[in-house]
This record gives structure tokens, C-alpha cells and sequence, in this order.
């Protein structure tokens, strides 16, 4: 502190602007390292892209292939099961079961009954679909084919593949 009173006026002043000249070209390193880091870090190859939602074309193809789907299974069957209301929301109410999804499910099933839709075809549905045996979970083509073709018929049996006993159960072991 006694350095600093025994200064003069000039060299007070000119270790102020010293000081804040110093401070600048500190804040413009961090600026441009942190600029610098996050170009790196853009061009690092290994990094995960972005996941993308699907495009708005690939929403619009779905819609007629759902459409397609209500209406084949409208002319396969009668009843109130046909309903396109009932094979939406009962199409729904299986998958959600098949994943777990109790609550969304029991929500999905309370709709279905209040349209008249058959609560004997969610039953017999969902128990076709369990006699198939396992499905890949992160396919969702698969599960949504297996419950379309369990809503058509839910007297189908099982696939060969999927009703393959494992060695334990027929009696042998692993060797």
C-alpha cells in the first residue's frame, strides 16, 4: 500500500489502464476458448448425432397405412370389434399392456368401453399375443404386426420359433 501512495499521479494512471487492458484480453481468451471448444467439440467425429423426429411426409405415409389396416380389418370382421374406434383404441390398449404401460392402458381400456367396444376381444387379443412368445422391444413393427394379425384372429397358434422349447425343459442339458 505504501508503494502505491508513493506513486505518482501518471504511473497510478498508467497501471489502471494497464490493469484494464489486461482484464480485456483475459475476458477475450476465455471467450475465444470457450468459441474454440465448442467448434472442436461440433467437428469430433464420434460424437452422437441429433436424434431427428420423423419428417412430416413420413407421418403422412402412416396415416393411410392405418387407414388401410382399420379397413382390411373391417371387412375380415363383424361385429363391434370391427369398429374403426374400437380397433384403434384396443390396438392401443394391447401394446400399452404388452409394455407395461398399466395406467395409460387401464385409461385407453375405459374409452374403449364407452364406445361398446367388446371387452372379450381385448382379452382374447392380448392372450394371443402372449402365447406368441417374446418379441424384439425395440422393433415396434413387430409388436404392431403381431397385434394386428392377434385382432384379426386371436385363435392363431403360436409360431414354431416362439413355442421352441429351450434344453432344460425337454430334458437335456448343456454341455
Amino acid at each position: 500500500m505504501a508503494l502505491f501512495k508513493s506513486m505518482s499521479l501518471l504511473q497510478k494512471n498508467r497501471l489502471s489502464r494497464l490493469a484494464s487492458v489486461a482484464s480485456t484480453l483475459l475476458a477475450a481468451g476465455f471467450v475465444i476458448t470457450a468459441l474454440s471448444s465448442n467448434a472442436i467439440g461440433q467437428a469430433n467425429p464420434e460424437q452422437k448425432p441429433a436424434e431427428q423426429k420423423p419428417a412430416a411426409g413420413d407421418r403422412r405415409e402412416a396415416v393411410p397405412k392405418r387407414i388401410d389396416e382399420i379397413a382390411e380389418i373391417g371387412r375380415l370382421l363383424t361385429g363391434p370389434a370391427a369398429n374403426p374406434e374400437c380397433v384403434w383404441l384396443g390396438r392401443r390398449v394391447i401394446s400399452l399392456l404388452w409394455r407395461d404401460d398399466l395406467d395409460t392402458a387401464f385409461r385407453h381400456l375405459d374409452l374403449y368401453d364407452r364406445f361398446g367396444c367388446p371387452g372379450g376381444h381385448i382379452q382374447a387379443t392380448f392372450r394371443c399375443l402372449v402365447r406368441q412368445g417374446d418379441i424384439d422391444p425395440k422393433s415396434s413393427d413387430a409388436i404392431n404386426s403381431r397385434i394386428h394379425a392377434c385382432w384379426i384372429n386371436p385363435s392363431i397358434q403360436a409360431t414354431p420359433a416362439a413355442t421352441a422349447s429351450t434344453p432344460a425343459e425337454n430334458g437335456t442339458t448343456a454341455r
